[in-house]
């Protein structure tokens, strides 16, 4: 249960520190300098392009609050469900600012090797965000 304790803790401090205050650099001590990041794109994310995605993210949302809901570790795996808010007050991904207050959630897979997380596996609904910008509408004919 140690180590486990050990990763929770310090999966909560580097997430705060990277999302909540955009000190990017904190995932340093928390992810592999081989690290990859798997999500929509087909193509994983490195660490420097995952650091650049999180500056862009909070470059657009100023007031981005990302709450950790739950963490579950096995061996040397983890499950993080989370959720992320904020307002679009500047450009993201092209989309002009649209001042909305938007909420997504997710959850995050990852895989340790040694004391860093080597691997993620990330799922979320990017139609959420897009739909709460006002971009595209969902379940709607």
């Amino acid at each position: 249960m140690p180590h486990t304790d050990a990763r929770r803790g310090l999966i909560e401090k580097v997430w705060a520190a990277a999302w909540g205050q955009g000190d990017v650099d904190a995932l340093d001590a928390l992810l592999s300098p081989a690290y990859l990041r798997h999500g929509q794109d087909p193509h994983p994310q490195d660490l420097n392009a995952f650091k650049a995605a999180i500056t862009t993210t909070r470059a657009a949302f100023p007031d981005l609050v990302t709450t950790i809901d739950d963490i579950l570790i096995d061996g040397d795996r983890a499950a993080i469900r989370w959720h992320s808010s904020g307002t679009h007050a500047n450009s993201f991904l092209g989309v002009p600012p649209t001042d909305r207050h938007v909420e997504v959630s997710g959850a995050t897979f990852a895989r340790f090797e040694g004391d860093r997380i080597a691997e993620e596996h990330v799922t979320w609904d990017p139609r959420a965000l897009l739909s709460a910008l006002g971009v595209i509408r969902v379940g709607q004919d």
